[in-house]
């Protein structure tokens, strides 16, 4: 696995480029200290499996440079790594379809536990993010608040089923590939769907995890994945 680190300060690349090393023997680290380094890299070598993105470099807003990795290279997951976790920041970078978001101050383990939750398909945000300002519109009688309040009773938390979310397998499938970040023009072409049937879709996945957004709806199913590792999250049926 290739991975690219992008962050203009030495001591934080050195310092991700040993954490991302121990993940094992087939793991090679290049770093980029600049936006424009960054998209040199890319451009002569297109072999790159994950990027972590830093939210403030010296040449660009990482903000800009993600929705520049998100255009040229769309398959490419992108998690962001910042000094920041603000809740609109963690939000922003989800929607504009970056994988994961780790605050710096976040220990190994957990920068560890992310990246495999990103390579194994689930995007990852930090709990600690979600706080009064942001809190997905459930209903009182949704199956997912009830799982949510399960699990923050307990010591691990549970990925919904099918039966108890009432998704269809059609509206499994449009998930998964919301989770991913895919548009619905990508979802529509994958799946041999209309965009307009695909939007249909997308809003019946919206109402029965009692969310308003996309962006609400990969945060809310991703909170509860913070405990689990080794089950993607579309692998609900």
């Amino acid at each position: 696995m290739k991975v690219l680190l992008i962050d203009d300060h030495p001591l934080i690349l050195s310092a991700l480029q040993s954490v991302i090393q121990s993940l094992g023997d087939h793991v090679t680290v290049a770093t980029a200290d600049s936006g424009r380094v960054a998209r040199d890299i890319l451009r002569n070598d297109l072999s790159h499996d994950l990027v972590l993105l830093d939210l403030q470099l010296g040449d660009a807003d990482g903000f800009d440079v993600l929705a520049d990795l998100r255009s040229r290279y769309p398959a490419l997951p992108v998690v962001v790594v910042s000094a920041s976790d603000r809740t609109s920041d963690v939000i922003r970078a989800i929607d504009m379809g970056a994988m994961g978001f780790v605050p710096k101050r976040a220990s190994n383990d957990t920068l560890l536990e992310a990246l495999q939750q990103v390579i194994n398909g689930c995007v990852y945000v930090p709990p600690m993010s979600m706080g009064a300002d942001f809190k997905p519109t459930l209903h009182h009688s949704s199956p997912l608040r009830q799982i949510q309040q399960e699990a923050s009773a307990s010591d691990f938390q549970t990925v919904p089923s099918l039966r108890q979310l009432g998704l269809t397998a059609r509206q499994a499938d449009v998930l998964n590939l919301l989770l991913k970040g895919q548009p619905n023009k990508l979802i529509a072409r994958e799946l041999g769907l209309s965009v307009e049937t695909v939007k249909d879709h997308v809003a019946a996945v919206l109402r029965a995890l009692g969310v308003s957004s996309r962006t609400q709806a990969v945060i809310a199913v991703s909170q509860m994945l913070q405990k689990q590792m080794g089950q993607p999250a579309w692998q609900m049926r």
